[in-house]
């Protein structure tokens, strides 16, 4: 008994409320009109009549629950509290009875509210006897449902304070329900809000975590245990040692007997169900992306999450977002295939371990669509457990020094797709894609040529103690990854052998300004945090930012997936997204999510770029000449026509490749996200793989698709004029009949002909090539051998011969 029932006083004004309540029933029962008039009139200081019926509308909290692209297999699942709604015919039979008999045995008898139960609690709770609240199911449903509808803290108290007042407002509540709901509609809403412990709410939620079955599949044993809970789910917790005797107890002296009293099942059938075993132990029950179905589908999910809160169609602030993440019942199907998901992660695994302080990251993105279909990383997505930390201390020296531990092999870091203190990473050469749709939209095409040298002194300007600075000046002077690069290349040749001393100069024609333009249009982030991204925000500073040609701006690689996928995409950017399609509990499909498409290029110089970039991936183009790969064995592996791009930083501190079809691009980092100044040399043996295995993987079986080529072909090849023909003739007559059929002339080194010597050998290219294009004259040594074949296709360059160089 509580302690103010001991006051006389207390007794007294429960008396008179216990009186008033019986008459307000009684009254209700037999003369309506009369109930609503006064009767009630001291209780509460306001009138029974005055008292409101209709309930809020309300939602209780569901359950969301989170697909892969084939709306069957479940990712993960995020909720407030663990509840599914399940309609009355998708439950066992004894669970309605379970739960009458455990909680209302008069239910199909009264009108919402029990007058024998308010006498019987009355008389129990005042003569010493253990507490009665004579709350029938119907009212218990009204007191739950004025919580879950409540908009204040103060309406929450007052649904749930147990006073006289509550009493009677449930009861009015109670009567009004019963005269719009039929019992079956109520007892099925009963069942799928009542609490049964261990974050089990609903009866959906408790057949999962104590029985792993559906509701429906539940035995009279069963049901009967999950009934005896609701009135004291704390204490009658099957897993305590004291709880599993109680509700031991509670299920074959009272729920059980209850349910053959009220003729719901026959003595034999309780005889068989008092056998039954009671569990111990419970199912334990994922929240989140630490607790996905795989955990190679971590990264996939937090990307997934993240975009949620990052959208204000799901509320204003961040925690209005994650209570409708959590809380709204939503069945979201997404983008991720588990086809390529999987062909991801197990790329990485046959090439690197999860405890490698390197991370090889792999994004997947279908072109024209924005579709992201695969995230993965040789990390286990998970916290580090900092009483049991698995993760060696950080590689970065600094870090190391004050016990700061690195990603791996645990981490919940957005590597891939960046956020937080992920800016992204240099991934250089694949930035010169965007260097070449850039002179494409200026109207220099692919077979546009240069000659390129060993070392190029750029106009842009840098700090004349730069290593990269020409000797006694401030200006730039990059130079390639060999010297055996120089020559006359174009854009396919060019692209094909990524060459920087070709690059350079085509950038400082178009204006740096311009590549950077591109650039953003093609989706990179120029994430704040990021120190370059200031120069990419500034024009003057833009233009003079030669190096970004050569990939030294952070990106991520969803990043550059995208990029790729734009040109496969016909030059129609694609916001990514992890959203298929979002529907509510009602199957009302939301319209948010579907990527929003711009033109970022044109279709013309989107497939011209594209022709190009089949070029390091070891395919051949269809408008011109490769000559020339750094990932060739990627045709080969993914047998489908493909494009793509190597890229590499000083040093070999990263190591990317881009590759992609019509249906998917992935792109592959291979970085140290702990410590990117790191000392290691990256290998192109350990990213490239991943990267072509997975596309290959992904692409198996399904039909080749070419690549479509531009309507207008000059976007590509340009306006080809052809090369006088110099064999033999003097360096000046042949300097003087090609510059007069309008090439840009010069003199290359001594070449075996049979020539004489000091005349010309020939040039490169020979044949056609672009008007205003550059001609080298190759000079003979007199030599009398057979000059190599020169011989290129229309807009082609012969690049010097030299092996294969990946990686660049």
């Amino acid at each position: 008994m509580r302690r103010n029932d001991h006051n006389i006083f207390a007794n007294a004004s429960s008396l008179l409320v216990c009186g008033l309540l019986a008459g307000v029933v009684v009254a209700a029962a037999a003369f309506p009109a009369a109930a609503m008039s006064g009767l009630a009139a001291k209780a509460g200081g306001q009138t029974f009549a005055s008292l409101p019926s209709e309930l809020k509308s309300f939602s209780s909290p569901q359950i969301t629950r989170i697909y892969a692209s084939d709306n069957k297999t479940q990712i993960a699942q995020f909720y407030d509290e663990f509840r599914s709604d399940v309609p009355l015919k998708d439950m066992s039979k004894y669970m309605p009875a379970a739960i009458i008999a455990a909680e209302d045995r008069e239910f199909y008898h009264h009108n919402g509210v029990d007058l024998k139960g308010v006498a019987r609690a009355f008389v129990s709770n005042n003569n010493g006897s253990s507490k009665q609240g004579a709350s029938t199911i119907t009212m218990q449903w009204v007191r739950m449902s004025l919580a879950y509808s409540a908009t204040s803290a103060q309406e929450v108290i007052d649904a749930t304070k147990d006073t006289p007042k509550r009493k009677i407002t449930e009861m009015k509540y109670a009567m009004q329900v019963e005269k719009e709901l039929s019992k079956d509609q109520i007892v099925e809403r009963y069942l799928n809000i009542a609490p049964f412990g261990n974050q089990a709410y609903g009866v959906y939620a408790a057949s999962q975590i104590y029985f792993n079955k559906k509701p429906k599949d539940l035995t009279i044993g069963q049901a009967s245990m999950l009934a005896g809970m609701v009135k004291a789910p704390t204490s009658f917790n099957p897993t305590s040692e004291e709880g599993y005797e109680q509700i031991l107890q509670r299920r074959n002296n009272y729920v059980i007997p209850g349910m053959v009293t009220m003729g719901a099942i026959t003595r034999a059938e309780a005889d068989k169900a008092l056998k039954e075993p009671i569990p111990r132990q419970v199912k334990p029950i994922g929240n989140g992306c630490v607790s996905v179905a795989k955990n190679a589908w971590g990264f996939f999910c937090d990307y997934f999450y993240r975009w949620w809160m990052g959208r204000e169609e799901f509320g204003e602030t961040t925690y209005d977002r994650e209570r409708r993440l959590k809380s709204g019942g939503y069945r979201i199907t997404t983008t991720m295939d588990i086809k390529a998901q999987d062909a991801a992660r197990k790329s990485i695994t046959d090439e690197i371990s999860d405890k490698n302080k390197n991370a090889l990251l792999i994004a997947a993105v279908e072109p024209g669509a924005g579709k992201v279909r695969a995230l993965a990383a040789n990390r286990r997505y998970k916290l580090d457990d900092p009483s049991k930390p698995q993760n060696e201390l950080s590689s970065d020296p600094k870090k190391k020094a004050k016990g700061i531990r690195g990603t791996y092999p645990n981490t919940t870091n957005p590597l891939l797709s960046g956020g937080g203190d992920i800016t992204g990473y240099q991934a250089g050469s694949v930035f010169k894609m965007f260097t070449m749709v850039a002179a494409l939209e200026k109207g220099y095409p692919l077979g546009w040529t240069y000659n390129a040298p060993v070392r190029y002194k750029s106009g842009y300007i840098i700090d004349s103690s730069n290593p990269s600075a020409c000797d006694g000046t401030h200006f730039w002077c990059p130079s390639n990854a060999g010297e055996g690069e120089a020559g006359v290349y174009n854009m396919w040749t060019g692209f094909g052998n990524s060459v920087n001393t070709f690059f350079v100069p085509l950038e400082e024609q178009v204006g740096a300004e311009n590549v950077i333009a591109v650039a953003k249009r093609f989706g990179v982030q120029f994430r704040v945090a990021d120190p370059d991204a200031k120069y990419a925000n500034d024009p003057a500073s833009a233009h003079q930012w030669g190096a970004f040609t050569l990939g030294v701006s952070a990106s991520t690689p969803l990043d550059m997936a995208n990029a790729y996928a734009t040109l496969a995409g016909d030059g129609m950017y694609c916001e990514p997204t992890p959203i298929e399609q979002i529907a509510t509990q009602t199957n009302e499909k939301l319209d948010v999510g579907k990527s929003h498409c711009i033109r970022a290029t044109s279709a013309d110089v989107a497939r011209a770029a594209l022709d190009a970039a089949r070029c390091p991936v070891g395919d051949s183009a269809q408008l011109g000449q490769c000559r020339g790969t750094t990932a060739g064995q990627t045709r080969g592996v993914v047998k489908h026509p493909v494009f793509g791009k190597t890229g590499t930083t000083d040093h070999d501190k990263t190591a990317a490749l881009i590759a992609g079809t019509t249906s998917l691009v992935v792109a592959g980092y291979l970085v140290n996200p702990d410590y990117q100044d790191h000392p290691d040399r990256m290998s192109h043996g350990v990213v490239n793989p991943a990267v072509w295995n997975t596309l290959g993987d992904f692409m198996d079986g399904k039909p080749k698709v070419q690549f479509k080529t531009p309507d207008n072909k000059k976007i590509a090849v340009g306006d080809q004029r052809s090369i006088p023909d110099v064999t033999c003739d003097s360096i000046d007559s042949a300097r003087d009949r090609l510059e007069g059929a309008g090439f840009d002339v010069s003199v290359g080194g001594d070449t075996d002909s049979s020539c004489p010597p000091g005349t010309a050998a020939g040039t490169n290219p020979s044949g056609r090539t672009i008007k205003g294009g550059v001609v080298v004259i190759q000079k003979s040594n007199g030599k009398n051998q057979q000059q190599q074949p020169t011989a290129p296709e229309p807009g082609g360059v012969v690049p010097p011969t030299k092996p294969n160089r990946p990686g660049r």
